[in-house]
């Protein structure tokens, strides 16, 4: 055998990677700054990106969890569900939508109410899921806000609402639309009754949510850089005609012209309700 046929035929060594394999969700990229973010960084700072505090959207779980008192969050109203009843078809049945949300959010509409303690307070709860068709409004929605407030009305405990909202839902047409003054006149019993609502609009929170209940609260709370509106950026620019101010929409922008109260930091959220409700029913 040559020299040249013993090197070919000797077994070449087995090369190992030197790359790093890091799996992607260890890490996130802020969606303001573009900041790379370790995620367990980001579970422990509430979902703010610690460089620019840029508050990221969570789930009404993550929400009740960061303010109330551990596992105090009693559900009610769980098993009301939307139906079809307009038979409304788009581009799929509204009825194919409803099961495709239901599955994929875990839920059976965009909001969640009940009880839950904050601080050693008994308070009235509502989370709105953005997650369940853009956390819009259809009749079960304001049919659970409803009620949430009289339940408010029967224990005389305060209630706070933390919206995030796309607007009415149009798949159920008008009846969308008149939860609007379903929501608002049942707040107008709670307000007679003197009883403390505090509002926290979180992102987004638009159309027939932000023209009802979302603007209706004794202190109307914000996290920052949340988009507040009724019709989007977009659609007034194009109506108008105008190109917009900067920040405009946005928590900031509603502070300085008088349409919020406070735009309050998520880790300093828990603390702020529990003073502005104990003030509240101090004075009532």
């Amino acid at each position: 055998m040559s020299i040249l046929e013993w090197f070919a035929n000797k077994e070449k060594p087995k090369l190992t990677s030197t790359k790093l394999e890091i799996p992607e969700d260890l890490w996130v990229k802020c969606f303001s700054c573009n900041d790379t973010i370790y995620l367990k960084d980001l579970t422990n700072n509430l979902k703010v990106c610690p460089k620019c505090n840029y508050h990221f959207r969570i789930s009404p779980s993550e929400r009740l969890s960061y303010i109330f008192d551990k596992d105090s969050f009693k559900e009610t109203e769980k098993n009301l569900k939307p139906i079809d009843f307009l038979k409304f078809k788009d581009t799929e049945k509204y009825s194919d939508r409803i099961k495709k949300a239901q599955a994929k959010s875990k839920a059976n509409e965009a909001i969640f109410t009940g009880t839950a303690v904050l601080k050693g307070m008994m308070t009235n709860v509502g989370v709105m899921n953005f997650g369940f068709m853009g956390g819009s409004m259809g009749s079960v929605v304001g049919e659970k806000v409803t009620r949430l407030i009289e339940m408010a009305l029967d224990n005389k405990k305060p209630l706070i609402i933390f919206t995030a909202s796309g607007g009415a839902r149009m798949q159920e047409g008008i009846m969308s639309l008149m939860q609007m003054a379903k929501t608002s006149a049942a707040l107008d019993k709670l307000d007679k009754a003197k009883i403390p609502y505090i509002v926290v609009l979180c992102d987004p929170t638009t159309g027939g949510t932000s023209a009802s209940f979302a603007m209706l609260g004794d202190i109307i709370m914000a996290e920052p850089g949340a988009l507040v509106s009724f019709a989007g950026p977009r659609v007034i620019e194009q109506t108008i005609r105008q190109k917009l101010p900067p920040g405009f929409q946005r928590s900031e922008f509603l502070l300085e012209h008088g349409m919020a109260d406070m735009v309050v930091p998520r880790k300093d959220l828990r603390e702020t309700l529990y003073k502005s409700l104990f003030m509240l029913s101090a004075a009532g």
